[in-house]
């Protein structure tokens, strides 16, 4: 009897050897955090955390699939002073100065099991994306190690923010170049490199985690600024939105797997980047760069998220929205409302403004923009912080990306209504001279005009120099009267683009729509909507699809109105690059590629006509620095002015220093100014530098011929502040005249209490 319990307990042992050893073979180990090792088929390697066997496959759970994720941050601020700023086109809107540091924010989603299917989606705080711009992140990805050739054409997604509060002189067309005296390659470079450095910190870490989508209505973030266009869209598809923008936030939250720690957030919101006023000549990323300051701000101290934390705050269906949520405002001494048609006051447009939160004060904006921010941030914070309930799962595969080149200057396809249609070479109409509520032009344009213009007769001459238009250019474009025939004007190189991105991005049941332009309020909506038919009668998705639209992005091609719209000629419409059928050719054309976001698709797509590169090319009058001086009997770095002996929260503390041009160094990933507070063992420590909203940098030239100049470090005391003893550094650059030398100094003011 013990013979055969001895034999039976011998074969049951070499059962479960042979059982385990069968799991082993298929699932591999578990994870165990006392070893800190895994295997996997030829391999042991180092990992963080236990996970339960099996992890290797993807997990479809109440959480959704398994991806591949990867956030990653960098320092982009270019040249902040003595370089036009781009958004407003105004030549006297000159840098002076530094408000916020300007950062791209990089997401990474790839496939577990596919590593060579994955996107990476930029955020940009700039005004948009651009051709040159994406043109040499691609060429840096190119020049990395090999682990970075998964990044490429088809995958790379360029977005920017909109800000009109950034450094310009980087875009690739001449147009945008006029009115910053050409092309400043530092102020280029300073994007490319920030851009590949977020990538490859979003690379670095990549981690297996976990999707989740949410929505959040903000109704007091934004307005539509041509309401009067708006109202000329069918009436019973008005009806079926309750504002006339979309007041709703997309938030996409990347959870890591191993420690469930979240790792970021890219949101979509739509409203635009001009709170800064166009007489604000610091840097800053507006208010969408407040807003994500804010969320990382938040979440520091947070056990629940990991320490490379990145909240990303994308443009979406911007076109017609504005920041100033006031509505538009006479500033001739009336303080009546614009007129609503064309946003005149007394017949002129110049004296119409719209008003943010905090108009009355007279701080060029930037007291309304921190709060636009904020009302962004509170809204997105408040869904994170109930995702767990509210979110949705994606789910599913594929991670698919696709993208090509059209030449839009002829592009015909069949209408919606069975008609064959074109587009048009590029062309802007008179109201694009109008401006906006947000920054009206200065020759007295007015919105709304498909008539013959009546407007400063020194455009008319100026544009009939450049180019007059063909009759069959006017006829494309009708109704609008053309003002600028830039699409065929090549000399001396293009002035917009005729070639354009087409791009989607898919993981699970999400699509992204990369749009090159500024989609209005309605054009977003049908766009959206079309993508979204189109993958339910497709079942292209496994669960209801989710479509979000983000732009401007890869380039640069003004703004997108429905055809009602476009008929209006308001600055959207007169804005419209490509005709009154430019939103219709994007529709058909992405409907045309979705198939190949299909899991069952291996084809790719053709790439099209690649867009020229100017960045060789470019005319440029910006001088350069040739030298610094001191102050006489001065160094620099000297304090000139200093800062009081105490001050309470809510005051301003303030230091002018003997100072060198910035763009000596741009400071990229540090800092012109900082506030250090001194430690019990004597020691100063930074508690805020020119990263925070509430440290300002000015600079100032005294003496042209001297090439002396000042620097202003301004801290604006935050409530909660501890008090302590305080002061105000300063981190410059000089160059020697001659040999050209740059030499680094320092700068240090008194100490001061805060009460």
């Amino acid at each position: 009897m013990a013979g055969y319990n001895i034999a039976a307990a011998l074969a049951a042992a070499s059962l479960a050897v042979i059982l385990i050893f069968h799991l082993i073979a298929t699932f591999g180990l578990p994870r165990f955090d006392f070893l800190n090792l895994h295997y996997e088929p030829g391999q042991w390697r180092k990992v963080a955390h236990q996970q339960p066997m099996g992890s290797e496959v993807p997990l479809l759970s109440s959480a959704g699939e398994l991806y591949l994720l990867g956030v990653g941050k960098a320092d982009i601020t270019g040249p902040v002073v003595e370089i036009n700023m781009m958004g407003y086109a105004d030549p006297k809107q000159v840098g002076s100065g530094l408000r916020q540091r300007l950062y791209s924010r990089a997401f990474i989603v790839g496939d577990v099991e596919k590593p060579d299917e994955r996107f990476v989606y930029l955020v940009l705080d700039t005004q948009s994306g651009d051709t040159a711009v994406r043109h040499g992140i691609l060429q840096g990805l190119l020049e990395l190690s090999s682990e970075y050739e998964l990044y490429g054409q088809e995958n790379v997604a360029v977005t920017g923010t909109h800000s009109h509060s950034g450094p310009g002189a980087w875009l690739n067309y001449l147009l945008p170049q006029i009115t910053s005296k050409g092309f400043d390659k530092q102020s280029y470079q300073a994007i490319v490199d920030g851009a590949l450095l977020s990538i490859q910190r979003a690379h670095e870490s990549l981690s297996r985690g976990y999707l989740t989508f949410g929505t959040v209505d903000i109704e007091d973030a934004n307005i539509n600024r041509s309401p009067y266009a708006y109202l000329a869209n069918p009436k019973e598809e008005r009806a079926r939105y309750g504002s006339d923008v979309d007041k709703t936030l997309t938030l996409l939250r990347f959870q890591r797997a191993e420690d469930s720690k979240i790792m970021g957030v890219l949101t979509w919101f739509p409203v635009h980047g001009t709170s800064m006023l166009g007489n604000n000549t610091l840097i800053s990323g507006d208010n969408k760069g407040v807003a994500a300051y804010l969320f990382e701000e938040s979440v520091k101290n947070d056990p629940n998220a990991a320490d490379c934390f990145v909240a990303g705050f994308s443009q979406a269906n911007v076109g017609d929205t504005s920041p100033n949520v006031l509505g538009a405002y006479c500033e001739d001494g009336s303080g009546e409302e614009c007129n609503f048609e064309d946003s005149t006051c007394g017949g002129r447009n110049e004296p119409c403004h719209g008003r943010g939160p905090f108009f009355r004060k007279k701080d060029e904006g930037s007291s309304s923009c921190f709060e636009i921010g904020r009302r962004q941030f509170e809204g997105a914070k408040s869904l994170y912080d109930s995702m767990d309930e509210a979110g949705t799962p994606i789910r599913g595969l594929p991670v698919k990306a696709l993208h090509t080149f059209r030449d839009f200057s002829n592009f015909t396809f069949t209408h919606p209504n069975g008609t064959l249609v074109s587009t048009c070479p590029a062309a802007l109409g008179y109201s694009f001279a109008a401006g906006t509520t947000d920054g009206p032009g200065a020759f007295d344009f007015k919105q709304n005009n498909t008539g013959s213009p009546n407007a400063n007769p020194v455009w008319s001459v100026v544009s009939g120099f450049l180019r007059e238009p063909s009759e069959e250019q006017k006829i494309c474009h009708h109704p609008k009267p053309i003002l600028l025939d830039v699409g065929e004007i090549e000399k001396p190189y293009l002035w917009t683009p005729n070639v354009v991105d087409i791009q989607l991005l898919r993981v699970g049941q999400l699509i992204i729509i990369v749009s090159p332009g500024e989609a209005t309020t309605m054009s977003g909506r049908r766009w959206k909507e079309a993508l979204k038919t189109e993958a339910q009668d497709s079942a292209l998705t496994d669960d209801d699809p989710i479509v979000v639209l983000g732009g401007p992005a890869n380039s640069y091609t003004h703004y997108i109105a429905t055809e009602e719209e476009y008929g209006i000629q308001r600055y959207e419409g007169a804005s419209t690059l490509y005709g009154p059928h430019t939103l219709n050719a994007y529709i058909n054309l992405t409907l045309s590629y979705l198939p190949y976001l299909s899991s069952n698709t291996k084809q790719k797509l053709d790439p099209g006509p690649s867009p020229p590169i100017y960045t060789k090319d470019s005319l440029s009058f910006i001088a350069g620095v040739l030298y610094d001086r001191p102050h006489l009997f001065k160094s620099f770095g000297d304090i000139l002015n200093d800062v009081k002996l105490s001050y309470k929260t809510g005051e301003t503390a303030q230091g002018t220093f003997v100072g060198a041009n910035p763009r000596n160094n741009l400071k990229l990933e540090q800092t012109y100014g900082a506030v250090e507070k001194m430690s019990e063992d004597g020691s100063w420590t930074t508690v805020k530098d020119d990263r925070d909203w509430s440290v300002v940098f000015r600079w100032k030239r005294t003496n042209s011929v001297l090439a002396t100049s000042e620097v202003t470090i301004s801290w604006e005391i935050e409530d909660g502040m501890e008090s302590g003893l305080y002061r105000l550094r300063y981190f410059g650059d000089s160059k020697t005249p001659v040999t050209g030398t740059i030499s680094a100094f320092e700068g240090a003011s008194g100490d001061f209490i805060v009460r």
